[in-house]
């Protein structure tokens, strides 16, 4: 029986949806000593996972890898730069569930996670092509797709991120999580969340799934890929896409009516581009680390300086602001 918040609220989508647990949860929720002028929580869903690795794909693939086994699939195919997170979790966890890997990897600065994250992926099972360029990807994926069919079993292509609607339904999970722990006295409802928006996906289920729960909190989704459209409509879009497929599938519930200005999306903190460190990122992460919170520069730690940043120009108002943190190293 499945223990998914979503199936207990629509209870119609247990046979149509299916779910595996691949985590354990609620996600702890604290208070962080950082020095911000409003009160700072940090939601840690770095430590989701029971696997060989966590974070916010995990939540994605626990809807990701039995929609492949449902569509009868015994591969997926998807792509990432070559320090992908995504990649390595879907290899890790898509090995236990038994299905193949195959990954297209675009080029990102280099540094010392990236060349850890590659020894990772060569341990992960995946199979992996070097195709460098965004360019040279979008002409190879459609030969590279076809070649690595199973007799007349296509693999499931999945988008960078596995931010596809499927794949958003993990943080629709996590926003229902939230709820719960709101309403069981973890933390005062947040005004705001600050989420790293590196494909979408995560952002997007937050924004559904927050006014699925009936709260009230806002979005923050901080920009830190600069190869994908992943503004305000994108992301909104993504969410209409989401909450169409839970109507598919035989939830009923009123239209959320989500609108462009229900979030906001800056790219203030991106820097260069995706995978570059800046100095607010670096910033971040040192006071995190003084209390106790792991982070990357590609994502969280610049997601984490705006939100120390945006403080300071009273954006958040009261607050209390709620950072998610996706990073979740083993």
């Amino acid at each position: 029986m499945s223990d998914a918040l979503l199936h207990k609220r629509f209870p119609d989508l247990t046979d149509s949806l299916p779910y595996v647990r691949l985590g354990t949860s609620p996600t702890p929720i604290r208070r962080l000593d950082v020095g911000t002028g409003v009160p700072l929580w940090c939601k840690d869903d770095g430590r989701y996972g029971d696997g060989g690795w966590g974070g916010n794909k995990v939540r994605k693939l626990e809807w990701l890898l039995p929609e492949a086994h449902r569509r009868g699939a015994r591969t997926i195919f998807t792509v990432g730069g070559t320090g992908t997170n995504w990649g390595l979790a879907t290899a890790l966890y898509g090995r236990e569930q038994g299905i193949e890997t195959v990954l297209a990897l675009v080029d990102q600065p280099m540094d010392d996670h990236v060349r850890v994250q590659l020894r990772r992926l060569e341990n992960s099972g995946a199979t992996v092509h070097f195709t460098h360029t965004k360019r040279r990807t979008l002409l190879t994926a459609p030969w590279l797709y076809l070649r690595h069919m199973r007799g007349r079993k296509r693999p499931y292509y999945l988008p960078v991120g596995g931010s596809s609607p499927i794949g958003a339904l993990g943080y629709v999970e996590g926003a229902l999580e939230l709820a719960e722990q709101i309403a069981a006295g973890a933390m005062p409802e947040p005004s705001h969340i600050v989420t790293a928006v590196g494909s979408g996906g995560t952002a997007a289920g937050l924004a559904l799934g927050l006014r699925l729960a009936g709260l009230s909190t806002r979005v923050v989704g901080v920009v830190v890929n600069d190869a994908l459209p992943l503004d305000a409509p994108h992301i909104v879009r993504l969410a209409g896409r989401a909450e169409r497929l839970l109507r598919s599938r035989g939830a009923r519930f009123e239209p959320t009516g989500l609108r462009h200005d229900d979030l906001t999306i800056t790219t203030d903190w991106l820097g260069p581009g995706y995978g570059h460190p800046t100095p607010a990122a670096h910033e971040a992460q040192t006071l995190a680390a003084q209390d106790g919170l792991r982070l990357e520069t590609v994502y969280t730690a610049k997601a984490l300086a705006a939100a120390l940043h945006l403080d300071t120009a009273d954006f958040f108002g009261a607050g209390p602001v709620l950072f998610l943190n996706t990073y979740g190293p083993r």
